[in-house]
């Protein structure tokens, strides 16, 4: 209900600075002065002088398409008042309700004669681009509102999901798969996800231009939500711990397995996955993988392991007259493939023990934490390995506080649920008052990717609230090896690479959470889909040239 009433506000805002930057201009149209400040009509009256569209009203207050609709209706006004030259349209885009009202305001402003029988031949070009320039930004338009509303592309740039998704792999997620989960940040550059680009420059990632307005904010909300997300899951979710964007939608895409939901309890033991202390269920489309330490006699023959089973040791180090090798996502089968080559001497998986605390540090005096590479929490004593038990939070859940239990819950109470917490000489306060327990308020899951010995998983950055679930993937719709990575090594055979990257065919348009080991290319879709897209136009100038000579 906030985010209603918080978005009425600024509807209501907008509706008045529109009035008062116009009000004279509709009054020259022929309509009340406070048609301009009634949300919707006002510009519905713009598209109806200006002969376009009308119901394109609708679109005037969406959140992300909005501004650039507005945008656009705004200079549909001010052409029709005789202001088109690109000093006008600048002015108009950049600061619209004060270029408007210096033009409402001015008392020589009258409506400018549009009868095609007086254009001269430069104004006649002028509307010829006009028009397609107005094609592509609701062509732009169009796709904003699918990609806000509907579903989102996002591609796989690590291997965290490996065997399950590639690197390079490129998805389009389903946003109503758990409930839509409004826009949080309404006025914000299409496309874009935090930042417009990465500078590059050495400093604090924060300062890098962002793709939204900070300053404009809505707070979160979930409407449709008919189901919740299920156990075995691959679900996209905002990075819950993103230090560069207060936004929480604006935070970057993960992309992981749900392991664990809400109330259940988590567990790694020897690198095995355990949930309610029983084994998980491993589904058709997974594969186990795990680490391995090869010790050999002489040094592998990488090139051929690399056309063999398509990839590279992560690790090769000189060892006497041998070489010590480390191999990660490692299926059982493929580790029985290798430890039968000449060279190796012995193969291990290389499992942390009980007891060896995964802390990273970023300095070397070791004083303070990396909490992005360190496992969650800090004072568990846990390793990827070797992890919990862990219970996952519930809404609902009454938890106690003190110092042992504090680093597991910090988070929660003071980012995700946005409360204020101090810890004095071991006294807890919650928004000022001393406690030793706490409600949590939402549900909070557990991700781990499918690759778990390369994976920056809930493990590291703990657990997921609900908030920050953005969908379920749909299917793969392109898919490059080479992608996000280097692939131009002399490992490649050239045969069907492009630009560096080779097109995965047997990939492509195949369904992504079904967890069956042979799933269903949906390409013949994509297919008829691109048929319609480029023939209807052709198919309804065809007709309508019948239509004419009948």
């Amino acid at each position: 209900m906030n985010y209603f009433l918080t978005y009425t506000v600024y509807v209501l805002i907008l509706s008045v600075l529109m009035g008062i930057s116009t009000w004279k201009l509709f009054k020259k149209l022929g309509y009340s002065p406070l048609f301009a400040f009634i949300p919707f009509y006002n510009y519905f009256i713009i598209l109806k002088e200006t002969k376009h569209p009308k119901w394109w009203a609708l679109l005037s207050y969406l959140p992300i398409v909005g501004p650039i609709m507005m945008s656009v209706f705004h200079l549909y006004l001010m052409k029709k008042f005789g202001k088109s030259l690109f000093k006008d349209q600048l002015l108009t885009v950049i600061l619209p309700f004060i270029y408007m009202a210096t033009v409402n305001y001015s008392k020589d402003t009258e409506i400018e004669d549009e009868n095609d029988l007086y254009l001269t031949e430069e104004e006649k070009n002028a509307q010829k681009k006009d028009t397609f320039m107005g094609s592509i930004t609701f062509a732009v338009v169009f796709a904003t509102i699918i990609h806000v509303f509907v579903t989102q592309p996002f591609g796989i740039p690590t291997g965290s999901m490996e065997r399950t998704l590639l690197v390079g792999d490129f998805l389009f997620v389903n946003k109503w798969s758990y409930g839509y989960r409004l826009p949080m940040r309404p006025v914000a550059i299409p496309f874009l996800q935090g930042t417009i680009m990465d500078t590059g420059e050495p400093g604090n990632p924060k300062d890098d231009p962002k793709s939204y307005v900070e300053a404009v904010k809505l707070p979160y909300e979930r409407i449709f939500q008919f189901s919740k997300p299920q156990r075995n899951d691959i679900v996209v979710f905002n990075y819950p711990r993103d230090s560069v964007h207060t936004s929480l939608d604006r935070a970057d895409p993960y992309v992981k397995r749900l392991v664990a939901v809400a109330g259940d309890t988590f567990e790694m033991r020897d690198g095995r996955l355990f949930v309610n202390n029983k084994p998980e269920t491993v589904l058709g489309d997974q594969e186990v993988q795990h680490r391995y330490i090869v010790n050999t006699g002489s040094q592998l023959d990488i090139p051929s392991l690399y056309n063999t089973f398509g990839f590279l040791p992560v690790q090769e180090i000189p060892n006497g007259n041998g070489f010590i090798y480390a191999f990660q996502g490692l299926t059982n089968k493929t580790a029985a493939e290798i430890k039968k080559l000449p060279q190796v001497i012995d193969m291990k998986e290389d499992i942390q023990p009980k007891g060896e605390s995964a802390i990273a540090y970023r300095d070397e005096a070791r004083t303070k934490i990396d909490t992005t590479n360190s496992i969650f929490p800090i004072n568990s004593g846990w390793n990827q390995d070797q992890y919990g038990p862990l219970k996952i939070p519930k809404k609902g859940d009454v938890v106690t506080l003190n110092e042992k239990t504090l680093p597991e819950y910090q988070w929660i109470i003071k980012n995700y649920e946005h409360n204020s917490l101090e810890n004095k000489n071991g006294k807890i306060f919650v928004n000022g008052k001393e406690t030793n327990q706490y409600t949590i308020q939402q549900d909070y899951y557990m991700m781990v990717g499918d690759n778990r010995d390369a994976s920056l998983d809930a493990r590291f950055f703990g657990f997921v609230p609900e908030e920050n679930i953005v969908g379920k993937p749909m299917f793969t719709w392109m898919s490059l090896e080479g992608a996000f990575k280097d692939n131009s090594s002399s490992y490649q055979a050239n045969k069907g690479w492009f630009f560096g990257m080779k097109v995965r065919w047997d990939r492509m348009f195949k369904a992504t959470n079904t967890g069956e080991a042979n799933k269903t290319s949906y390409w013949w879709i994509a297919a008829m889909i691109l048929v319609l897209f480029f023939g209807w136009e052709y198919f309804m100038k065809l007709f309508g040239k019948k239509k004419e000579e009948e």
